[in-house]
């Protein structure tokens, strides 16, 4: 395969090979780190939807069905932990992996644990370390999926 993600205007490889290893719904105020996350998931065939705030994330998780989310925790009108608790409290999004991926303080981890939180990634972070938490993550629900008899997540909506 070449080395260039895109293919003509605006289609990216997550569209070149959709759903290949699962979607992942990634949520940071920072365009930078949004994109960087989007790469590297990208390049592991992930098929790969951004957010640049909790509500924002809350607001389209239920149009794009993720199989992961991936939230920062210092964001304007919803934080990463407002998002998590409130994914936890919809039946629908309950059981959705969710990974806080921020600097990971003590305090982090146990707000992230007390809002239902699946994983935590510190910043900075290895993009191999990435994918590895990502993919665990996809690869629970659908174990988790597959015991309820339900269909994954990939190809809904």
């Amino acid at each position: 395969m070449a080395k260039t993600r895109t293919r003509g205007p605006g289609r990216t490889y997550s569209q070149v090979v959709p759903g290949v290893s699962g979607r992942v719904l990634v949520v940071d105020d920072n365009k930078v780190i949004r994109q960087l996350i989007r790469v590297n998931l990208e390049l592991e065939g992930f098929e790969v939807v951004t957010a640049s705030d909790g509500a924002e994330a809350l607001d389209m998780v239920h149009r794009v069905c993720p199989d992961v989310i991936t939230l920062d925790v210092v964001m304007p009108r919803l934080d990463g932990f407002g998002a998590a608790a409130q994914l936890r409290a919809d039946p629908r999004t309950r059981d959705l992996p969710v990974a806080i991926v921020s600097a990971c303080s003590q305090q982090e981890v146990e707000a992230g644990i007390a809002a239902g939180v699946d994983a935590f990634l510190a910043k900075p972070f290895e993009p191999t370390e990435l994918v590895r938490v990502v993919r665990r993550l996809a690869e629970r629900k659908d174990r988790r999926d597959g015991m309820k008899g339900a269909p994954a997540g990939r190809g809904r909506g």
